[in-house]
């Protein structure tokens, strides 16, 4: 294996992958220390046999838990815990391998510093409170060694530095993941940004050429050829604002939140006027595309339906715990009855796609209309992601679509 792949072997996706790393090294530091103090006092044992044994032990746990914790494989609560139980078994040890008065004297067997190696290892993998609560396990462990336990931390004052590790340790972890899941948030805006600025010439190169062409052609041609002119037009209109409206910064609230003002704006036209706050309005990405996706057939239907002179008209409102869009129009109307008798044949376009979208997002969809009245439709949404909503209220008319 070449040095290079030697070295991404030890590289991984994992956001506190480098404290992983830089705690092996601490081990590696704690073992070298354990080792000096085995050699410094195991003739001061009464089993000293026993006490290279228990270090044996620990010299193996040492080199697999390395090889572990670098390779990712052991960087589960379940490998964490079977550490906390050796560094306790080891730490307990002192009282079989030494006699009590040695034991209440010096440190324990395995030494402070390299028990403190679950500690660390907890607080990677759980924050700050994990690991202070692992450090009062192997505090309790010592006391045990020890026969007791001394309040005075000016002469022992392991308890803090185990507690003072467990959170510092625990903090870095914890910023590590945030700022990790922010320079990947900023990634996927960068990569959006990147692709609908490639979408965007190729729009402007391709599709809005040939409607602009199609527009004029039409309109010179005249005849039944200019109302598609008339149709060319509005989309390239719609096209063009699509992108010059819709910037990553739609995004900005979250990488769940969507400005639903930039989704709307696109869909304003001649026919179509709309109203919005002076303020983004955020959803939920999902609901938004959802909200915007009942207001575009809310559209097709005025277009279709109300009128050839018919305008429509959409009200955006911000209220706080809820948003409202508001979609109104001064055509014909739908008469009564008409709604039921297109459910019946099996035209299900109003109960699908606008009356039914609403309930999935928790929100309600009421239609108010009459021959000759146009029609309104108020559709609301909670601010909150599908089902966690109270169940909702659609007070319609009708249920379905008259197309």
């Amino acid at each position: 294996m070449s040095s290079r792949a030697a070295l991404s072997s030890l590289l991984d996706d994992d956001p506190v992958g480098p404290l992983w790393r830089a705690a092996q090294v601490f081990r590696l530091l704690s073992f070298v220390y354990a080792l000096g103090f085995q050699l410094a006092v195991h003739n001061d044992y009464e089993r000293v046999a026993w006490s290279w044994f228990l270090f044996a032990v620990l010299t193996v746990w040492t080199g697999i838990s390395t090889i572990g914790y670098l390779k990712g494989t052991g960087r589960r609560w379940s490998w964490v815990i079977a550490e906390l139980v050796i560094v306790c078994v080891l730490v307990i040890s002192t009282r079989f391998v030494a006699s009590a008065d040695w034991a209440a004297s010096n440190q324990s067997f395995p030494t402070t510093l390299w028990a403190t190696n679950v500690v660390v290892s907890a607080a990677i993998l759980g924050g700050p409170l994990v690991g202070a609560g692992f450090g009062l396990v192997v505090r309790a462990a010592s006391a045990v060694a020890k026969g007791g336990y001394d309040l005075n931390v000016g002469r022992d004052a392991t308890v803090v530095v185990l507690l003072a590790v467990g959170v510092g340790v625990g903090l870095a972890s914890v910023t590590a993941r945030r700022n990790h899941d922010r320079v990947a948030r900023a990634m996927r805006v960068a990569a959006a940004a990147e692709e609908r600025d490639r979408l965007s010439r190729q729009v402007h190169d391709g599709v809005l050429q040939v409607l602009a062409l199609i527009s004029r052609r039409g309109a010179e041609i005249g005849g039944e050829t200019a109302q598609l002119a008339q149709l060319a037009g509005e989309q390239e209109r719609s096209l063009r604002r699509l992108i010059a409206d819709i910037e990553p910064a739609a995004l900005s609230g979250g990488p769940a939140d969507i400005d639903l003002r930039l989704l709307l704006r696109p869909h304003a036209g001649d026919r179509v006027s709309l109203s919005e706050p002076g303020e983004p309005v955020t959803l939920d990405h999902r609901m938004a595309l959802e909200v915007e996706a009942a207001v575009v057939n809310a559209l097709d239907n005025v277009r279709f339906h109300a009128g050839p002179i018919a305008k429509a008209f959409v009200l955006v409102e911000d209220l706080g715990d809820e948003v409202v869009v508001s979609v109104r129009d001064d055509g014909v109307g739908i008469d009564e009855g008409r709604l039921v008798e297109a459910v019946a044949e099996g035209r299900m376009g109003v109960s699908r796609s606008i009356v039914e979208r609403m309930e999935a997002l928790g929100g309600s969809a009421r239609l108010d209309t009459g021959p000759g009245e146009g029609t309104e439709w108020e559709l609301t949404v909670p601010r909150m992601s599908g089902r966690q909503a109270s169940g909702p209220e659609t007070d319609t008319k009708g249920e379905a679509d008259a197309s």
